[in-house]
């Protein structure tokens, strides 16, 4: 067999069912679209789910895919052996109401066989034990001998999940040969070792299963077809694992050449080896995607894969920051495949480093804390950690739960993970009832799904403002003081209920791509409904939710839609100084800088993007005036249709995630900008009238949030801002230029108040510490001196410290003091206290948490903060056991 490239396997596959009238679509994004079960896309069939259940119209029957996918679910076995892995490709070809078995099991094996040139005797078809029809297509159309085909059960052969579409499968096994067998003289397809893999899965979904057991036959039958990418070049490059294969290879020994060591040498190194270059494959596509880094849902999981790629590299010796130099190795072997890779390097790059020097300075704190925790463990023959300890690695550090797993069990521990689970629902219970509760505008009601599919609308919208359309469907919603749901499909709305009308044509902008709906009036002779919100629904519905105000609305009625001209117009300002913002932001900041979020409305704007530090206000004052030259310049803003291919030739810019059909439509404005856009824009720049950023501030790891306003928001903004600094002005009795200098007078005054203040409290607090003196005890010839204190803060009480110190001679002195319902401890000792055991550092660690705070320090000075002053007299009686045991 001829050992093709995995990068050749993708290109023949996809070409191979495009000979036999199949669409190839570019793989879909690893973030789900309108699928909530999914957290990631994790099978090929997964983002044409859509197509299969109806909900939406597939862009051709037949289809063929090579889709990017990833699995958690077995991640502690990833480097464990050399079979798993989280991300994965699958090729898929997929027949939506079109061909069947007959062509499915025909294709596939002409493939394998004539295109590959797999030997015959080498491949062994499997079927579903009842399905007769599969066996004789292979048997008697293929002319694979009986004896070759396997019947399996329900387990091995039929694809279910619970109620719905459901069938049988058929496989094509391979023999890999007798060296990767379990040796046993029963060996054959099916058996639990090496020897024969499956390397092609058609799944024949032909019935409705009713949740209770019952099959009915469907109407329209579909093939949903898998094959794993790396395991097909597995076989065809004749290598042990999708480790050994050639892309994966090269990634893999870029990690072997960081580390300086062979791979297959050591197993613990080889384990380390596999896992970063398994993660480094899915942190790159993942961020590739526009997921970044966060404490949960996707974003959880691709930290977690980074920075357990991050201590593998520190398990293999690796010192310095490598993963992004990995990386790239990634992406040069899949940018063929993946040209975005290459688009979004820059970024990639740049977060990739951000994120593991994050946790660079969180590991060496975390593996220090879970040192003294094991320590502790050890001394009290405990063998598991506790579940609020566990926690408080998590919340408090920032160390990942499955790093102090991995940790422990290396050591022979285990933690409590109930118990961290149980912690962990408390804090997201709190974060919930802190929530405040937002108005359902029924976007996922279940009515809405009962609308025939076939039934779209399309927007008009970008030249006029006013249409003439007709009804399509209508609902009934009822309305709460909570929610609002569609509650039934009508052919009648009348005066005073609320509802949603769909029409075929209309001028409505549907809330998308972050700008806000537009909002207006429909009518029909007298009768008008008041359009509250506009959404889009699955498929291409547009759907306009409102009330009924006068008269009755019927399925069918020619009606006039009338968007608020207004509404749209701010909207477009806002929209249209967005793409001007975004392209000076790629100037000032770097190309790195892409849109991670946004929402235009006639208020204002926001926009977040990812960048690893705040901007500097000479940053920011350097992308205002960018945008407000361009703004000044009058740059005509014209709008093109043309392939995604085209697109990006010119130069526009797509948003990470986003899904494109094969016409976009891209908003240029002159030479300045050009992106791919499907909102609403102002024709000329100058309508803008002029731009300011009111706010900058981070709103996740890599990710900054802009405000910013123009025209009609920004005048009415600094009449604001002129009312609020006059009435300051007055406060202060001086006119509006001399606030500043009368507030920096104010300020001196405070000053030298504030100064004055803390030496009488100084002054006060050293008298009565010479008092307090006199209650120090003597323990192994040292003054020991623990008491708590009044009205001094954390400097007044190091302060007093030294003070007692040289009062008493030979000291260890410990304070406290609840400073308006906030603890401070400090605990200091002399040179010849330290001599004698005497660890100011490790006493206060011990203290700290019994009034709810943490700390720590040198021997001979030490501070802690706490949030529980009624347990400072506890805490206090603990010093005394602590001093009393180091100075024994």
């Amino acid at each position: 067999m001829k050992p093709y490239g995995l990068n050749e396997l993708r290109k023949m596959y996809l070409e191979f069912f495009e000979s036999k009238d199949h669409l190839a679509m570019k793989s879909f994004s690893l973030i789900p679209q309108n699928d909530k079960s999914l957290l990631l896309i994790n099978a090929g069939m997964a983002p044409l789910k859509p197509y299969f259940t109806g909900e939406e119209i597939p862009p051709k029957k037949r289809v063929t895919t090579c889709q990017k996918c990833i699995r958690t679910g077995d991640i502690e076995n990833v480097g464990k052996t050399a079979r798993h892995g989280t991300f994965f490709e699958m090729l898929g070809n997929f027949s939506f109401g079109d061909y069947f078995k007959k062509e499915a099991i025909a294709w596939s094996w002409e493939f394998l066989t004539k295109v590959l040139e797999i030997p015959e005797d080498l491949l062994y078809p499997s079927v579903y034990q009842d399905d007769d029809e599969a066996f004789d297509i292979w048997n008697k159309e293929i002319g694979v001998d009986k004896d070759r085909i396997y019947r399996f059960g329900k387990e091995d052969n039929f694809w279910e999940h619970g109620a719905g579409p459901c069938g049988p499968c058929s496989e094509i096994y391979f023999d890999r040969g007798e060296k990767y067998g379990c040796g046993k003289p029963d060996c054959k397809v099916g058996c639990e070792c090496d020897r024969y893999i499956e390397i092609w899965n058609n799944v024949f979904t032909q019935f409705e299963n009713d949740g209770n057991g019952n099959y009915k036959e469907l109407e329209n039958k579909n093939i949903d077809t898998g094959m794993g990418l790396e395991r097909l070049a597995t076989v065809m490059q004749g290598v042990d694992s999708i480790f050994d294969v050639d892309t994966i290879k090269a990634i893999r020994d870029e990690v072997c050449k960081y580390a300086n060591v062979e791979y297959g040498k050591d197993d613990a190194k080889d384990v380390s080896i596999r896992v970063i270059t398994d993660h480094i494959r899915s942190v790159t596509f993942m961020v590739s995607d526009g997921i970044m880094p966060s404490n949960e849902g996707r974003g959880y999981v691709l930290r977690r894969l980074l920075r357990r790629a991050a201590r593998h590299g520190k398990l293999l010796g690796i010192k310095e920051q490598f993963l992004a130099k990995i990386s790239e190795v990634v992406i040069r072997e899949s940018k063929g495949g993946y040209p975005e890779l290459v688009e979004k390097k820059e970024y990639i790059l740049k977060l990739i480093t951000t994120e593991e020097e994050n946790f660079n300075r969180t590991i060496d704190q975390g593996l220090s804390i879970l040192s003294d925790m094991m320590d502790e463990m050890k001394k009290s023959g405990e063998n598991v950690l506790s579940g609020a300890n566990t926690f408080k690695l998590y919340d408090t550090y920032g160390f990942p739960v499955d790093l102090t797993t991995e940790i422990l069990e290396e050591q022979g521990f285990s933690a409590d993970e109930e118990g961290f689970k149980k912690a962990m629902e408390i804090q997201r219970q709190t974060a919930r009832d802190a929530r405040e509760e937002t108005n359902y505008m029924g976007k996922d009601a279940t009515v809405y799904d009962e609308i025939d599919p076939e039934i779209g609308s399309t927007f008009v919208g970008y030249d006029r403002l006013e249409h003439d359309s007709e009804i399509l469907v209508m609902t009934r919603d009822e309305v709460d003081d909570s929610k609002r749901l569609p509650s039934s499909i009508e052919d009648k709305i009348n005066a005073g209920e609320y509802g949603t009308i769909i029409v075929a044509e209309t001028p409505f902008y549907a809330t998308m791509g972050g700008q806000m709906a537009d909002t207006g009036v429909i009518t029909c002779g007298d009768a008008s409904f008041e359009v509250e919100d506009t959404i889009k629904l699955q498929g291409t519905k547009i759907a306009h939710v409102g009330k009924v105000v006068s008269g009755t609305f019927s399925k069918g009625d020619k009606v006039r839609l009338s968007v608020d001209k207004s509404r749209r117009d701010l909207t477009a300002n806002n929209h249209s100084a967005t793409h001007l913002m975004q392209k000076a932001l790629r100037i000032v900041l770097g190309n790195h800088v892409e849109q991670a979020g946004s929402l235009v409305d006639k208020d204002k704007l926001r926009f977040d993007f990812t960048h690893f530090s705040p901007m500097t206000d000479e940053e920011i004052a350097e992308v205002e005036r960018i945008v407000n030259e361009q703004i000044n310049c009058g740059l005509d803003v014209e709008t093109n249709e043309m392939t995604l291919d085209e697109a990006k030739k010119t130069g526009a810019m797509a948003l990470f995630g986003e899904k494109y059909g094969e016409k976009v439509r891209v908003v240029q404005m002159g030479e300045f900008s050009s992106e791919l856009c499907g909102g609403t824009h102002v024709a000329n720049t100058s309508l803008i009238g002029a731009f300011k950023i009111i706010s900058e501030g981070g709103v996740a790891a890599g990710v900054r949030r802009i405000e910013a306003l123009t025209g009609a928001g920004l005048i009415k903004y600094y009449d604001d801002m002129d009312k609020q600094f006059r009435t300051v002005a007055g406060m202060l009795k001086v006119s509006p230029a001399d606030v500043a200098k009368r507030v920096a007078a104010l300020q001196d005054e405070l000053k030298a108040l504030t100064k004055e203040n803390d030496k009488l409290k100084n002054k006060i607090a050293k008298a009565a510490a010479g008092d307090m003196t006199s209650d120090a005890t003597e323990i192994n010839g040292i003054k020991v001196l623990i008491k708590e204190l009044s009205d001094v803060d954390m400097n007044g009480m190091r302060d007093l410290g030294d003070e007692a110190k040289n009062k008493l001679g030979d000291a260890f002195v410990v304070y406290a003091v609840n400073n308006g319902g906030k603890v401070n401890l400090m605990a200091t000792a002399t040179d010849s206290a330290m001599a004698k055991g005497a660890h100011a550092g490790n006493l206060i660690k011990e203290i700290a948490s019994i009034v709810g705070g943490g700390g720590g320090g040198r021997p001979n000075m030490a501070q802690a903060g706490g949030k529980n002053p009624d347990k400072i007299g506890e805490a206090l009686e603990k010093a005394l056991e602590v001093v009393k045991t180091q100075l024994s």
